[in-house]
């Protein structure tokens, strides 16, 4: 993964108007459409898994100065705009119960991509462990609320995923082809204004730590019990531990002590397919974390993995209103270049160009 600056997210509240998101579909749309035509679907998949891009793709469209919305509805609008059948583009998952949809959702390729029940699967299976490494491996207090899922007709995908701490929100970028393991940093990046006191179980630093909790669970949980449940003077809660390890809420109790016996059961081959299994959240991952540097000093690294601009205005007047007549001046223009590009009379990217030549203008 390469990590290779750091973005700030402020947010600031107000809502997109009917009228604005309209727009926000057509111009979305069309900025797809030429990617699409110039470079291919690819090429549209890494630039929206860069944060940057996607950062200002999400201005232009009207959120700038980082409204709040500027992921859920960018990726709202795009949803709305991509055509599958036309594009070769699927967006499947949203905002919060639309999220869970996304497998139903993916399923509806098989017809539209003519993909394979395995291909389905192996693309449902991603987008379910993106959510749960971002939830589960990757503990920085942002619970996820929104997971959009983009593939292409031969498969290829990105993650675009954001979760809320109090009024802060943290966004999170996966690509496939940049995903080796899912569990040893498999991120394009990590956005936020703040670092938090973070246990990062995809860091190379904790590899160790990773193999030893698969260990500790194929060994049995009758070993663990005493780490993990309370008891009167043999409590884990009552355990001097050094500042830094932050420990919350380690006991996992009964339902806790189950999921893992069904995980001895099942005698998981490495650490991915550990945090694949049902029930194996967030508490059960740190705690085994936690006994794996406490009994096995394997160290642990409790680094934060986290790592633009206006255009058209701002949905709440901010920096200045959103100028209608400019808005769809620009979808024309895109349009229109998109046209005589298909009559062969191609300028690379001229429709990108004249849209910021336009603006700096206004």
């Amino acid at each position: 993964m390469q990590k290779t600056g750091a973005v700030n997210l402020p947010l600031h509240g107000g809502k997109a108007p009917r009228w604005l998101f309209e727009r926000m579909v057509k111009l979305s749309g069309a900025i797809t459409e030429v990617i699409l035509y110039e470079y291919g679907q690819e090429e549209f998949l890494k630039r929206i898994s860069n944060p940057y891009w996607f950062q200002a793709f999400g201005c232009v469209l009207g959120f700038d100065w980082h409204s709040s919305g500027v992921t859920t509805t960018t990726c709202g609008a795009l949803k709305m705009a991509v055509n599958p059948q036309e594009h070769g583009i699927f967006v499947a998952g949203g905002k919060g119960r639309t999220s869970r949809k996304t497998p139903e959702e993916i399923e509806k390729a098989v017809d539209l991509f003519s993909l394979s029940s395995k291909k389905i699967d192996e693309l449902k299976y991603s987008s379910r462990m993106s959510a749960k490494v971002d939830n589960s491996c990757v503990q920085d207090n942002y619970q996820l609320y929104h997971h959009i899922f983009i593939f292409t007709e031969k498969s290829k995908w990105v993650v675009v995923q954001q979760g809320m701490n109090d009024s802060h929100a943290r966004r999170y970028h996966w690509m496939s082809d940049n995903v080796e393991s899912f569990v040893e940093e498999p991120h394009s990046a990590i956005c936020c204004d703040r670092a938090e006191n973070a246990l990062d179980m995809t860091s190379k630093e904790n590899k160790e730590a990773r193999k030893i909790s698969v260990d500790l669970v194929k060994d049995g949980p009758v070993h663990l019990e005493k780490y993990l449940t309370k008891k009167p003077n043999k409590s884990l809660m009552e355990f001097s531990m050094p500042e830094h390890h932050w420990i919350k809420d380690i006991d996992v109790g009964k339902q806790g002590m189950k999921v893992l016996q069904r995980a001895y059961e099942l005698q998981p081959d490495n650490y991915e397919e550990l945090v694949s299994l049902k029930g194996m959240g967030p508490k059960r991952i740190r705690a085994l974390a936690l006994i794996s540097d406490l009994v096995y000093g394997s160290g642990l690294s409790w680094k934060d993995p986290v790592k633009y601009s206006f255009a058209h205005g701002g949905k709440d007047g901010t920096p200045y209103p959103v100028n209608r007549q400019v808005y769809d001046s620009s979808i024309k223009m895109l349009k229109d270049s998109l046209e005589n590009a298909k009559l062969n009379n191609k300028e690379r990217l001229g429709a990108i160009r004249r849209l910021n030549t336009y603006i700096k203008a206004r």
